[in-house]
């Protein structure tokens, strides 16, 4: 089994800054637990952007069917994580 990698304070604010461009929100207004879609009216193309951004951005691979864990900020990071540590 891969160990987890951490991820760190800067590739956490990199993948907020990735969602708020994306979805075009205020990064203020985003909490880890906001939920995208709800709180913040995404929809699921830009749910498809971000995680094709970052795919780019971390030179990670993340399978479509991770979209339904990328509701909120801590989703997002989560699955960047298990990307990263693969």
């Amino acid at each position: 089994m891969p160990s987890t990698v951490a991820i760190t304070a800067e590739q956490r604010a990199q993948i907020k800054e990735i969602v708020c461009e994306i979805l075009e929100i205020e990064p203020a207004e985003v909490t880890d637990t906001s939920l995208f879609k709800e709180d913040h009216n995404a929809d699921s193309l830009g749910a498809i952007e971000i995680l094709s951004s970052l795919e780019r951005t971390f030179q990670i691979e993340i399978d479509q069917t991770e979209l339904v864990r990328m509701v909120n900020l801590d989703g997002v990071v989560a699955v960047v994580q298990e990307g990263l540590s693969k």
